[in-house]
């Protein structure tokens, strides 16, 4: 294969993975919490050996997560909370500690409140909130302080990584911050409301079928390419 092949199929590569980006969003579009991806595009130029120079080729492996804040829904829920502006709720898992935005918590056999798999969220010092099992109330300040029938229980900790661009999607709605998250003093929490996912199923799709587009002409591309090589390897070796 000559450069422009080469050039062309990393570009199909990065298209490709894209692709796979857009359908993941779409696929969430409706799930509470959820952040939307992209893939960020970037140009690697490779030497060559030769008088050829240099090779310009696609890069595509960096994932963009999109942080914008998503519409809110009431649902009067007492273990349901949710986010207004920046801040990621901590939750202890078998992999270690991750941030999510997905705030629909339940207590489990201990009291202790846990999301629907199972991961304990924590308080502001990394321990697990407790919840009463006869609590008749529960109240959640905008601060996150969180009280049961006038008794206070604690403080439901926010988090932002310390570093955004070394945070990673691991699955589902679970980001490892990539190193130990900062707390987050600034941040107001609601009760009865979860956030819901911030793709807008319309964009996504309108972006899938630029994808598509672009993909196939990338493909007739290596076709004509494939067959003026043939023709030429044909008229070299004097055969028809």
């Amino acid at each position: 294969m000559d450069s422009t092949g080469y050039t062309t199929l990393t570009r199909q590569v990065g298209l490709m993975r894209e692709m796979q980006s857009v359908a993941n969003n779409i696929a969430n579009a409706s799930t509470a919490g959820f952040r939307r991806e992209g893939v960020i595009f970037s140009e690697h130029i490779a030497a060559l050996d030769g008088p050829g120079g240099s090779l310009s080729m696609a890069n595509a492996h960096v994932r963009h997560i999109d942080l914008s804040q998503a519409p809110l829904t009431q649902t009067n829920g007492q273990f349901d909370f949710a986010i207004e502006g920046e801040g990621f709720f901590l939750l202890e898992t078998p992999q270690g500690e991750r941030l999510t935005r997905a705030g629909s918590f339940t207590p489990n056999a201990e009291g202790e409140l846990v999301s629907p798999d199972g991961h304990r969220l924590l308080d502001g010092g990394g321990a697990p909130i407790f919840v009463p099992p006869d609590a008749a109330s529960v109240a959640l300040a905008a601060d996150g302080t969180l009280s049961a029938d006038g008794q206070l229980l604690g403080q439901i900790g926010l988090f932002l990584p310390a570093d955004r661009n070394a945070m990673t999607h691991v699955a589902g709605t679970l980001f490892d911050p990539g190193g130990p998250p900062e707390p987050y003093l600034d941040g107001t929490m609601l009760q009865g409301f979860v956030e819901q996912s911030n793709v807008s199923a319309v964009a996504e799709i309108t972006r899938m079928i630029e994808v598509q587009r672009a993909y196939e002409l990338g493909q007739n591309f290596l076709n004509q390419e494939d067959e003026r090589i043939r023709s030429a390897v044909r008229t070299l070796s004097g055969t028809s």
